[in-house]
């Protein structure tokens, strides 16, 4: 089965990061969902070459270098690269909902989605909070968890796209132990991890300092942790998050737990950023993404690196021909 790849914002650089790789790799495995007339225009804006054929379900098509397999999705107004179009935006939607259909439907094995622009979906009169979220509602998952991750290190978050302020509240025992044990589930049948060990930060700065910095530590994430860890998980915490990434702890762990986004996602990127991945768990699909936004100010020149497509198409192969296996 091939896998969706999705262009993101039409006026950002997924256009042009999809164009830039298939002028290295024979993409027949990757079915694009774009506007076909956006890329023909991008392309020559990039001055590369670019033959598009036309997706036919079901029917596999040996193609060379420059040449992409396209499901024709259109997009409401003609697309200027670097400029916003907020009568655009549902054509960004409609491209998720395509290839998450097709995921469920078992016509896609994998989905891989280029960045989009929250702000402009948001500006068009559409709830967006993100592509986690919005993944999560279509597939009726109950929890998606976050997961970053590069070469030596993956981070998950307990939230997501929440202001600062709402963090604590929205971290109760419930949610923390419904996160962990996804993150558990999914780093050994997703990852075949066979007992995966989760490093679990605390919330507040020196996680809470017995109490003095916060109750958060002593009241919510200790206990949860402590009855997982006696059903047979290897979770260690509450830590410290200013000593956590560091490799005395890292160089023992599978994954860690950030309590919240600018927690733990800084450390990963500075690590990775370029080629780091975005996955999504807790899905009943397999979601993988880039690890930046959309780069207006690159969009149509050529400068934009597509080290981190390169990686979110690599490791959604991975993990679908693993997925595949598993289900033989």
């Amino acid at each position: 089965m091939p896998i969706a790849l999705t262009t993101g914002d039409p006026a950002g650089i997924g256009p042009d990061l999809i164009i830039q790789l298939s002028q290295q790799y024979s993409l027949s495995d990757i079915v694009v969902l774009s506007d076909a007339t956006l890329l023909k225009e991008r392309a020559q804006q990039l001055q590369l070459q670019l033959e598009i054929l036309e997706y036919q379900a079901h029917t596999r098509q040996e193609i060379k270098q420059c040449q992409l397999i396209v499901e024709h999705i259109p997009t409401k107004n003609a697309v200027l690269a670097g400029e916003l179009d907020v009568e655009n935006s549902a054509h960004v939607l409609a491209l998720l909902d395509r290839a998450t259909a097709g995921c469920q439907s078992g016509e896609f094995s994998a989905m891989v989605t280029a960045p989009l622009h929250k702000g402009i979906i948001n500006d068009a009169g559409l709830e967006f909070s993100g592509h986690t979220e919005y993944l999560a509602e279509l597939t009726q998952a109950p929890l998606p968890v976050m997961m970053l991750a590069t070469e030596g290190l993956r981070v998950c978050l307990a939230t997501t796209h929440l202001p600062l302020k709402d963090v604590s509240d929205a971290i109760t025992q419930e949610s923390l132990t419904q996160v962990l044990r996804i993150i558990h589930h999914d780093l050994q049948n997703t990852f075949g991890i066979q007992n995966p060990h989760i490093l679990v930060c605390g919330l507040n700065p020196h996680a809470g300092e017995g109490g003095y910095l916060g109750h958060e530590e002593i009241d919510t994430i200790q206990p949860v942790l402590d009855t997982l860890n006696t059903q047979g998980m290897h979770l260690t915490g509450a830590l410290p998050a200013d000593t956590l990434f560091t490799p005395r702890y890292l160089d023992h762990a599978d994954a860690v737990l950030a309590m919240y986004h600018d927690q733990g996602l800084p450390v990963l990127k500075y690590k990775g950023f370029g080629k780091a991945i975005n996955i999504t768990l807790g899905l009943p699909i397999i979601r993988t993404s880039v690890d930046h936004g959309t780069a207006l100010d690159l969009a149509g020149s050529g400068k934009a690196d597509k080290g981190s497509l390169v990686e979110a198409i690599k490791l959604a192969r991975e993990l679908s021909a693993s997925s595949a296996l598993s289900q033989q």
